[in-house]
């Protein structure tokens, strides 16, 4: 891990043809950071923001949110700088299946395991599984992560990531001696991380009064219905400000950020770089790689299930989600106080997740 440097980096081009018939050409990246825990193991990302240098970092990040979650998974990440949005769904499927074209002959159960991020749910798994199951002639369950239900996918898959940070919050709460009963949160985001983590939150007692896509933010007292919600941003895939057409008393601000609505939880769901260090100064801060490790837990629950061909019920895979989740914040809390640095959770999950690679590295020798 000198100088941050990945095991591998894979750059290829897209091509792919619109429904007008134009071609267009895309940038794909793959970069497999580390595999000293076991094989490499992170999301696809399809946004114009991607590009080489931003998945070098997030690989280098999910390395140690992979470690924290105490499986037997490596660290790697990719995506294509492909904008999704506004394409329809035989344009999203002709992009997937030339991305996984060339991916495929550099992913497999036991080498690297890609999933959703950001652009890639579902609807764009299903694409690249088909694909690779096309190409390979293998069906291969354990190639991908957040597969559906009825293709070897996990139940519990699509929550995990905003069930997970909620989970990790109540433990930092519990730890505090508080809870989520009562209190106000702001989400950022309205894709599937915001969606389920307001869902997880109005579980747990508390009250989501706003949330946000790259447009603007969505504020509504009574609290954000995440039914309404999900028929936006999941079923008719539009805007933000579509909610507040279905709750007329919400109120939608074009162009700010959410974090102006006051709240005393925030939960980043969006992207990087939301929240300063300036605006989080003084309060409990809980680092990305613990917070936001759910959803690899549960991606790493799923290449169990499909190892074994056996499928688990919601309720067992939410108890095992729990189960992972409030192990990160205690070891975290712990790994600080060893290091005399108690209650600081960043330098714990960041000691902690370098430890147990580190350890490992050093176990296999110069390799």
């Amino acid at each position: 891990m000198r100088r941050r440097r990945q095991q591998r980096q894979i750059i290829f081009r897209v091509p792919w043809e619109d429904d007008r018939g134009e071609v267009h050409i895309n940038r794909g990246f793959r970069v497999e950071f580390n595999s000293a825990l076991g094989p490499y193991k992170g999301g696809l990302r399809f946004h114009p923001s991607v590009y080489l240098g931003i998945v070098k970092f997030l690989g280098f990040e999910q390395l140690f949110k992979n470690a924290l979650t105490g499986m037997p998974i490596g660290g790697g990440k990719g995506g294509s700088d492909f904008d999704p949005k506004g394409r329809s769904d035989r344009e999203v499927m002709r992009f997937c299946q030339s991305f996984m074209t060339e991916l495929y002959r550099h992913i497999g159960e036991y080498t690297d395991v890609p999933a959703g991020d950001i652009g890639v749910g579902g609807r764009e798994i299903g694409y690249l599984f088909g694909q690779y199951k096309r190409i390979t002639n293998r069906y291969e369950s354990g190639g991908l992560t957040g597969k559906g239900h009825s293709y070897g996918g996990a139940q519990v898959r699509r929550e995990a990531t905003g069930y997970g940070a909620v989970l990790f919050a109540e433990e930092m709460l519990r730890a505090a001696g508080d809870s989520f009963d009562g209190k106000r949160v702001v989400v950022s985001g309205s894709g599937n991380v915001a969606i389920y983590a307001i869902e997880k939150v109005h579980q747990l007692g508390g009250t989501v009064v706003a949330c946000s896509d790259s447009s603007g933010h969505v504020h509504d007292e009574q609290g954000i219905d995440v039914e309404t919600l999900k028929d936006v941003k999941e079923v008719r895939r539009a805007r933000i400000d579509a909610y507040v057409r279905a709750r007329p008393h919400a109120r939608f601000t074009a162009g700010r950020p959410v974090w102006e609505v006051p709240c005393q939880v925030a939960v980043p769901c969006a992207t990087q770089n939301e929240i300063s260090a300036v605006a989080a100064a003084g309060v409990r801060f809980a680092p990305g790689k613990a917070a936001n490790a759910g959803g690899v837990a549960a991606s790493a629950l799923e290449m169990q299930q499909n190892a074994s061909r056996d499928s688990w019920t919601f309720a067992h895979s939410e108890q095992r989600l729990r189960e992972i989740m409030r192990d990160i914040h205690d070891r975290c809390r712990a790994t600080a106080e060893e290091y005399g640095m108690p209650g600081d959770y960043v330098a714990g999950a960041n000691i902690d997740g370098f430890r147990r690679v580190a350890e490992a590295m050093l176990a296999h020798g110069l390799i």
